[in-house]
């Protein structure tokens, strides 16, 4: 398995993303491909369009009056501009009308462009054109280290493809951040979860995401632990900074919340993570209830650039939020990335 898939889906529907544009969907929408579950096939389910597929369909080409054949295309806004590390092109289901080669391209582009703006911006091949097969996931590990906030799948010439997957990191704009209170731990903002105790259930990065959880997969639960210790997970937060408001939010987690929770720091640019002896307590054992939200003001921390969550014994977070002030030291970190990114 690819070592980007642990890394966010930039493009995903849930986390802001959108399909901005299209040459054509004459079969199934657009769409369809940034939709965050696995795609479904029902069988001699047919409409007025024939079979319905769970993904982005176009119409068979035909030559123009010059011969020309052309190809299909989708402009994507990722919903979290960043690096972008991999790329899932997923035919699954689509076995007699897939496309037989892909490509796919990315720009950086402010504001909120158009399409019109997009199709004169300047793209940059980050997946060369490259032959698929029919229901499968096809990886593409990519090699470009800039930040980009668009991408635009094509395929040759036509078909139907399932999902776009965007795999990379978190790359924010830091003159959104700087001088203002900021979710320390907001995977929009940059934050990631670098190590956890278990994730048999979800990924521990779910507790970072935007919005709402709508239910218990989008959030973070781990096993049932048969032993006497604790399940916990460490955030890297967005950049250095001071944390100032603690929230934990079990909604949903009815009959598998933890019943206690706690909070602990540490800098790494001055100590040692694998030291266990060098984290800070910010916040003590804790009880929490199920299914709701628990905020709690902190006074007096010293700056961090990385939490610890433990949840006594195990269960899980639906989400964690932790606002707080960027340091100094923090907003020139922020811009330096940015800088080093969008040279």
């Amino acid at each position: 398995m690819s070592d980007f898939l642990s890394l966010p889906d930039l493009a995903v529907r849930t986390l802001g993303g959108s399909v901005i544009a299209a040459s054509d969907e004459s079969f199934e929408e657009k769409e369809n491909l940034i939709n965050p579950w696995a795609p479904a096939f029902h069988p001699e389910t047919f409409g007025p369009k024939g079979q319905e597929y769970d993904g982005w369909e176009t119409a068979r080409r035909r030559p123009d009056a010059d011969g020309e054949l052309g190809h299909d295309w989708a402009i994507v806004r990722l919903g979290l501009p960043g690096v972008v590390h991999g790329v899932v092109i997923d035919t699954a289901w689509f076995k007699g009308n897939f496309p037989p080669h892909a490509s796919v391209e990315a720009c950086a582009v402010e504001g909120h462009p158009s399409p019109a703006e997009l199709a004169a911006a300047e793209w940059v091949e980050i997946v060369p054109r490259s032959p698929l097969e029919g229901d499968r996931a096809h990886h593409f590990e990519v090699a470009v280290r800039r930040r980009f906030t668009h991408v635009r799948l094509n395929m040759f010439p036509d078909g139907g493809i399932a999902r776009l997957r965007v795999h990379g990191d978190v790359v924010p704009d830091p003159r959104l951040l700087t001088g203002l209170t900021v979710d320390l731990a907001a995977l929009e903002n940059g934050a990631r979860v670098t190590a956890c105790s278990n994730m048999f259930y979800s990924s521990p990065d779910n507790m970072l995401a935007p919005g709402a959880a709508r239910n218990q997969a989008e959030g973070w639960e781990t096993a049932r632990r048969r032993d006497a210790g604790h399940d916990w997970a460490v955030v890297r937060l967005a950049a250095p900074g001071v944390i100032r408001l603690a929230e934990f939010d079990t909604v949903n987690l009815k009959f598998n919340a933890p019943a206690a929770v706690s909070l602990w720091g540490i800098d790494e640019r001055t100590a040692d993570p694998e030291d266990k002896e060098a984290w800070v307590e910010l916040m003590p054992r804790t009880r929490v209830q199920p299914d709701g939200r628990h905020r709690f003001r902190l006074e007096g921390l010293p700056e961090v650039t990385h939490v610890r969550v433990d949840i006594h014994p195990d269960g899980g977070l639906a989400r964690l939020r932790l606002l707080g002030d960027l340091t100094p030291a923090g907003e020139e970190a922020l811009f330096a990335r940015w800088a080093e990114l969008t040279a």
